[in-house]
Formats: C-alpha cells, sequence, structure tokens
C-alpha cells in the first residue's frame, strides 16, 4: 500500500470535496480515498485538514495563540484559536497542498486595536454577554479584501510555502453562479458576489500563469455538471458536487505526478 500526505487550509470546499461531506451525521461524500480505491488501487491518502479564516490570518499567524485571547473560553465552532493562529500549513510534511479563495472573497475579520492580531469571531452571537462587550471594545472591523491585496497574500504563502518544501500547490476558486440570482442590470448595484467571484476567478488564473500553482476549477466543474443540481447556494455544494470537484483534485495531482512520489507504508 503506497499513501501520499495532502494538508489543506480551506472551509467547506475544501474539507467536504477532499475529507468528508456530512448531512444531518450521516457521510454522504466519503472524500478523494473513494476515488483513489476505484481508480487507483493500492494508493490511500492522509489528508490533514485546518480551517482558513483569511489569507492575511495566515500571513500573520505566529503559531501561538496571543494571551488576550487565550484567557478567555469563546465558543469559536470550527474556528478553534488553535486553528486560526497556526502555522503547521508552512511546517507539516506534505506531498501537496491544498488552499481556497472562499475566505478572501467571502470572510470579513476584526482586528485587535493594541496588538494587532485578526480574529475570526465565529458564532458572535451566541458568545456570553461580557465576551461581546470585549470583543466590540478590544477589537475593530476591518473590510473586505480587496482581490488585489488577496493575490498579493497568496504569492507570499506560495513564496513561503516554497521556502519550505518543493511540493505541488492547489487553490480551489469559486463557482461564480448564485442559485436564484437574476440580476440582469447592474446599474446601481454594489458588488455582488457572484461579480466578486468571477473577478478573484480571473485573478487566480492570473497568477497560476505567474507562480506556477494550480488551480482546482469549481467553477469550469459546477457549469460542466449542471449548477442547478449541484449547488445549494452562494458557496454550498450538494455531495454529488463535492463528489465531482474530488474528482477533478485527484486529475490535477496525476497530472502532477504527485502519485508516483507515493511511498509505500
Amino acid at each position: 500500500m503506497k499513501r501520499l500526505t495532502l494538508f489543506a487550509k480551506g472551509n467547506v470546499d475544501v474539507h467536504d470535496a477532499l475529507h468528508s461531506c456530512r448531512i444531518g451525521g450521516t457521510v454522504q461524500w466519503n472524500g478523494i480515498n473513494e476515488i483513489l480505491r476505484g481508480s487507483y488501487p493500492g494508493l490511500s491518502t492522509r489528508l490533514r485538514h485546518e480551517t482558513l479564516t483569511r489569507s492575511d490570518a495566515v500571513l500573520a499567524a505566529t503559531g501561538a495563540v496571543p494571551a488576550s485571547l487565550a484567557e478567555r473560553t469563546l465558543p469559536l465552532g470550527n474556528y478553534p484559536p488553535t486553528s486560526q493562529f497556526s502555522t503547521a500549513v508552512f511546517t507539516t510534511p506534505a506531498d501537496a497542498i491544498f488552499l481556497s479563495i472562499l475566505p478572501d472573497v467571502a470572510t470579513e475579520l476584526v482586528r485587535h486595536r493594541t496588538e494587532g492580531y485578526f480574529l475570526y469571531p465565529a458564532d458572535a452571537a451566541t458568545w456570553a454577554e461580557a465576551d461581546r462587550r470585549w470583543l466590540r471594545s478590544e477589537f475593530e472591523a476591518v473590510g473586505f479584501l480587496t482581490v488585489e491585496q488577496s493575490m498579493d497574500n497568496l504569492a507570499q504563502i506560495v513564496e513561503r510555502l516554497r521556502q519550505e518544501r518543493d511540493v505541488p500547490i492547489l487553490v480551489h476558486n469559486l463557482s461564480s453562479v448564485v442559485p436564484g440570482d437574476g440580476v440582469h442590470c447592474y446599474l446601481g448595484l454594489d458588488e455582488t458576489f457572484s461579480t466578486r467571484i468571477r473577478r478573484f476567478n480571473l485573478a487566480l488564473v492570473e497568477l497560476s500563469a505567474t507562480l506556477g500553482i494550480s488551480i482546482v476549477d469549481v467553477d469550469a466543474v459546477i457549469a460542466r455538471h449542471g449548477a442547478d443540481k449541484l449547488k445549494l447556494d452562494t458557496f454550498h455544494l450538494t455531495p454529488e458536487g463535492y463528489r465531482r470537484v474530488a474528482e477533478d483534485a485527484v486529475r490535477v495531482l496525476d497530472d502532477l505526478g504527485v502519485f508516483d512520489s507515493a511511498e509505500e507504508k
């Protein structure tokens, strides 16, 4: 048996495609190994996954949770402090690394007013009142990243990754189809998510052309197989949608020769 180690720093789009998709506690799609068992017998992957708040937070992370945050027990759900301030993506041995533009497209962070660290205050509505007051007094909101800021951050992340090890870097883009979106005239509209996603996807293509990173083209996969049946909302796919994305990720890994480097375990 040969085994690969993959490191995925991303959210539901990466996790549910590569690791597993559960709905109501039941596994609906069991990840990349489902494909390997059928098409690449004798090969399996071990996937290490961490959630990702945003590219600027990854660059700022030191691996240590700030003391002012560590002394509080906050219900941060899928974004615990250990993940938000982790540097494991840069230090964990892996045969390939997966990232995603989803957090840069969709997430707003807050920044500590004096210490300067970023925080994603997940599930803040469920926090104790004292913790919500602390959040309001000690942090300031930082808006969405621009496309230019995101791509500059990603370029720095890629450079730092390559200083540590020479392995393929794959970045998931996003499907720009938004279910129920019927806009046909954009006069007077602020930026919509569908437009924002298109801009990020195009910028990612340009970054790939410059840096040689690979794209898991979620946008093309969903368009090819039908957004009406593969998308639940702006960012979530059906189990079949995640399977289709995983198939494309396997195709890219095979194209890059990653499977040839797998070691006997």
